[in-house]
């Protein structure tokens, strides 16, 4: 045993209990190295970063940051309603321990009812009558569905072609030089449109292997290209290479994503990534009318659990914001979906000018899907123009 001696005092320390501290010391430093090992080996997506802090704290009503800052500063009090001035303590701490909102009844049921984990998704920004009960959704069909034969209108696409050709573009003042610079391809390839399909009626079987969103995307290419903007559609059918290799129509979005990474390292020069499908909504929600014609309304769709979530939402607001200058209510705004029941990515980790596009639904036709390319391209082509003019370097000053 030690002894500490001072004036007037004899403080008697075991050795043993010296050795504890000792111990426990050395433990708390090596579970401190632990648990930063750990973290710092997680996946981008899992690691603490501002989204992840900004998802939390979306989780907190606007007022409880309010009443933070009134603890130090009374006069943030005067913010809030004076019936709602006092804080309901119970309310918060039963939040905190039951990650059940009592002002948001999804949160209590979208635990307990079959299917109502669709209505998890978030609305970014709501466009022109979008809400919670008519939020983009996709359904997955089994293979048998999109594998059974069914008769497609040619006539109706080759009426849509039609239709576009005859409102030419004027020639581009600037091109990407043979470039491609946008990947446009279809993870959900077979999803197709019922006036495209005769005799079809069912949404549930709005599926064919041929005349479906893949000729979407191929529109959206060629529009891009009558403004200079070099495209590269993806020739490959997502669904065909899953029976190929005997996986899940779950899995669409693991095979889509091998080939983007292909087509990544194939061409450099390719900057944008759009993965374009269509809504399982019917015509009320996906159409609008303006300037006395009929577009097929679109919707971007942002992944919530990637590291570049704040980058793709800020390429999808940039764009929306675009349409409804020039489109007013072609836009159905943005919505993130994460979670179970969905990808929670698709493929935009792969990078940062990575979005996923909804265009129109089950009810609409060729003709309105080609018009709302068109308008989209129209309004992307200024996008992208803009930012290569502010990414572009400075010319270098003459000596």
């Amino acid at each position: 045993m030690k002894r500490w001696r001072s004036p007037n005092v004899v403080i008697a320390i075991p050795g043993a209990s010296i050795k504890k501290l000792l111990m426990l010391i050395i433990l708390g430093c090596m579970m401190m190295l632990m648990l930063v090992g750990a973290l710092t080996s997680l996946r981008p997506e899992y690691r603490p970063s501002s989204s992840s802090l900004n998802d939390m704290a979306a989780h907190f009503p606007e007022e409880t940051f309010i009443r933070l800052f009134a603890l130090e500063n009374r006069y943030f009090a005067q913010l809030l309603p004076k019936e709602r001035r006092q804080t309901n303590y119970s309310s918060l701490l039963f939040r905190l321990a039951t990650s059940i909102n009592p002002d948001d009844p999804r949160s209590l049921l979208g635990s307990e009812l079959p299917g109502f984990a669709l209505y998890d998704s978030k609305i970014l920004i709501a466009g022109e009558g979008t809400d919670y009960t008519n939020m983009p959704y996709e359904s997955a069909p089994p293979l048998r569905v999109m594998l059974a034969e069914r008769q497609a209108s040619v006539e109706e696409l080759e009426q849509a072609n039609k239709n576009e050709e005859e409102k030419p573009v004027p020639p581009p003042s600037r091109t990407t030089g043979g470039k491609k610079v946008i990947y446009i391809y279809n993870t959900h390839t077979h999803e197709s449109f019922l006036p495209a399909l005769k005799g079809v009626t069912d949404p549930d079987l709005a599926f064919h292997p041929t005349v479906n969103v893949a000729k979407v995307g191929e529109k959206l290419a060629e529009e891009l290209e009558k403004r200079g903007i070099g495209a590269e559609v993806s020739k490959i059918d997502i669904v065909n290479e899953l029976l190929k290799k005997g996986m899940k129509y779950s899995q669409s979005y693991d095979m889509s994503r091998q080939t983007v990474i292909a087509a990544m390292k194939q061409n450099r020069d390719l900057h944008y990534f759009i993965d374009i499908h269509r809504d399982s909504r019917r015509r009320k929600y996906t159409t609008v009318t303006i300037n006395g014609v009929d577009y097929a309304r679109v919707a971007f769709i942002i992944g919530g659990e990637n590291a570049t979530y704040e980058k793709n939402l800020q390429l999808a607001t940039e764009l929306h914001q675009l349409l409804q200058k020039k489109y007013p209510g072609l836009s159905r705004g943005v919505i993130e979906k994460k979670g179970a029941g969905t990808n929670g990515k698709f493929n935009q980790d792969l990078s940062e000018n990575a979005i996923l596009i909804e265009v129109g639904g089950v009810d609409n036709t060729f003709t309105e899907l080609f018009r709302s390319v068109s308008a989209f391209a129209d309004v992307f082509s200024d996008y992208y123009w803009q930012a290569e003019k502010v990414e572009a370097p400075a010319p270098a000053e003459k000596k």
